[in-house]
């Protein structure tokens, strides 16, 4: 029978709520279960998890609203408060997502580099799950369902801790996820949240390393740097993108505008959308103009300096330009705000993006492919694009089904973490009773 927001209500009981440490402890001796379970059986909790999200679709956008009045009453950008909508489309999208990862191959028990040693040894690797992973994030319910889902399809406890501006929703899905463990018997400690909005909980879950294997923030600035701060435990950053795409002097200008329109506007809010734009001196005087106008229609402010500052602030295309401040190239926009800045060539914009790029997402669009190639070999970001969009570096995108995080780091993981970046390895040794000589 279809719950109703009373009957799920989930507002936490401080003589209920568990301590931290009974949170820890609980996803370490689930994480144990969850390791050796079979993939049929964690695809059966997240196809009860989709279907429970559907059923409960009115509850959730009920509850999300909740979190929207009080995030307008405070002043939150309409950035901020894009990121933490749901409405019908996107619980649509959690549930389809969730599915997919349900059909999508499991990593976990899989084995790779396998040899035969001179000795008669047999080595190989097998993927487990890496245990225990804690995520903190800010203003993005879907958050909480992509977790959630590759957590439990790789075999990893989860506990979740999200901004106190998502709270109601946030808690709102997490009762729909334990609702459908349960139903499917299957054990409700993989999958758990802090709903203290405590702020020392956060730095209580970065130092709970006798329980916690790995901590992922999704955030701004501040949170990954206070995660690198405080954490004793290792820590996947991330998640922060200065993007840029760099229009060569042998282009397709028509085109570049479509695939620039489509980084920026599609969804401004995101760490995948693009902050700068370079163009090369010799097709500037030609596209600037023509960019300026194609982007007027959605009211993009271009941020400028320079000779393209020259250009632009040239009447007739209708965009709004303002002169670029000395932070603009750092700035990750989350808006619809865009800098440009003309370049000499291919070699001035990679240092441009070594100089200002946060080595999340950055393309070059080009028809000389010795120009591609030497982008593409000199730019060490995540996901490195020719001709294409920078919102392509996605879980969802690459095939991944879903994502925890886009890692911008160079350890374990880097780009978009699916489920075989939430796994690590053991070798196995067979022998045939071999001692060492």
């Amino acid at each position: 029978m279809k719950q109703t927001a009373t009957q799920m209500d989930n507002a936490p009981d401080s003589a209920l709520t568990p301590t931290i440490d009974d949170i820890g402890k609980a996803a370490k001796n689930v994480a144990r279960q969850l390791a050796v379970l079979p993939a049929a059986v964690k695809n059966r909790a997240l196809l009860a998890i989709a279907d429970e999200i559907e059923a409960q679709a009115d509850y959730l956008i009920a509850q999300n609203a909740i979190d929207l009045d009080n995030g307008r009453a405070k002043g939150l950008s309409d950035a901020l408060l894009d990121r933490l909508m749901l409405n019908p489309g996107r619980i649509a999208a959690l549930a389809a997502d969730t599915r997919r990862v349900a059909e999508l191959p499991d990593p976990v028990g899989g084995e790779f580099e396998s040899r035969l040693l001179p000795n008669g040894l047999r080595l190989s690797k097998r993927r487990i799950p890496i245990g225990v992973i804690g995520v903190i994030y800010e203003a993005r319910p879907n958050v909480t369902i992509d977790v959630a889902a590759l957590c439990l399809k790789t075999g990893n406890a989860a506990i979740l801790r999200g901004g106190t501006e998502t709270l109601q929703s946030n808690l709102a899905l997490v009762a729909v996820i334990q609702a459908a463990l349960a139903r499917v018997d299957f054990p409700g400690a993989a999958v758990q949240y802090i709903a203290n909005p405590d702020r020392s909980l956060v730095t209580a879950l970065l130092r709970l390393d006798k329980y916690v294997d790995m901590i992922i923030p999704r955030g701004g600035a501040a949170l990954h740097k206070l995660c690198r701060d405080q954490a004793t435990i290792p820590v996947i950053t991330g998640g922060i993108g200065v993007c840029h795409l760099f229009v060569d002097a042998s282009a397709d200008l028509e085109r570049s505008l479509t695939v620039i329109e489509n980084a920026k506007v599609q969804r401004p809010s995101v760490c995948n959308t693009v902050d700068t734009v370079l163009v090369h001196r010799a097709v500037a005087s030609d596209f600037l103009p023509r960019l300026a106008a194609h982007l007027a229609r959605h009211k993009v402010e271009l941020r400028a300096t320079g000779p393209a500052l020259a250009i632009l602030a040239q009447d007739g295309h209708g965009a709004a330009v303002v002169e670029a401040g000395p932070e603009d190239f750092d700035t990750e926009w989350m808006a619809l705000i865009l800098g440009v800045k003309i370049v000499a060539d291919v070699e001035e914009a990679i240092q441009h993006i070594y100089d200002h790029g946060s080595e999340h997402s950055d393309g070059i669009l080009t028809n000389d492919w010795r120009n591609a190639n030497r982008f593409v070999d000199a730019i060490n970001s995540s996901a490195v694009f020719v001709n294409a969009s920078t919102r392509f570096n996605d879980g969802g995108q690459f095939g991944l089904g879903a994502e925890v995080a886009v890692s911008t780091q160079k350890l374990h993981a880097r780009g978009p973490m699916g489920l075989e970046e939430l796994t690590t390895y053991k070798w196995v040794c067979l022998g045939d009773w071999h001692v060492r000589p």
